[in-house]
């Protein structure tokens, strides 16, 4: 099997060129964190022509409302949310330069459509392994929505924070691919 890609964030052009499903990559550097109340507070602000709290601009956003942090640790369990909750959200936050999600589950349609038509990509991360990722989260900050309580959006610094490709920016679906070689196979 090969050996996990290290990508630093924010995403790179290249870097989500390079990528295909399948890939395990260690994120290094700082992912965002936002689910469904903060995404619809970040879409009311795009349609009143606000600023943004934080720059999309090659920006990871891992769907995720860690639990609070025990002493030495920068956040508790830190596992992702089933991303489709995300997808009315997503594809306005693609057009100002969001370039990387990580979750869990499948896209949508337009998710994907929007991931291909503004080079994003999707990583999974590990459901039920909360506690284990968290321990590559290294610093954590409430940036905005305090008041979201778990759910507010905060920039976590990260390093080798582990993820596989499931959506690359060519449309390319790790979920279908999977199914599709398991349907072959029988």
């Amino acid at each position: 099997m090969a050996r996990p890609v290290t990508i630093q964030t924010p995403l790179s052009e290249d870097s989500i060129l390079q990528l295909k499903i399948g890939d395990r990559v260690l994120l290094n550097g700082v992912i965002m964190t936002a689910r469904d109340a903060a995404h619809k507070r970040l879409i009311d602000l795009i349609q009143q022509g606000k600023e943004l709290p934080f720059d999309l601009a090659g920006s990871v956003i891992y769907y995720v409302g860690p639990a609070p942090a025990k002493p030495g640790m920068a956040v508790g369990s830190a596992g992702p949310t089933s991303s489709y909750r995300m997808d009315p959200y997503t594809p306005p936050l693609l057009e100002r330069g969001l370039k990387g999600m990580i979750g869990k589950g499948q896209r949508g349609p337009e998710v994907v459509q929007s991931m291909k038509k503004n080079n994003a990509v999707y990583f999974a991360a590990t459901g039920g392994a909360g506690a284990l990722l968290s321990k590559a989260i290294k610093a954590s900050e409430i940036i905005a929505y305090q008041d979201l309580g778990p759910e507010a959006i905060r920039k976590l610094i990260v390093a080798d924070f582990p993820v596989i490709v499931v959506n690359d920016c060519k449309g390319n679906d790790l979920y279908q691919a999977g199914r599709s070689q398991y349907e072959t196979a029988s």
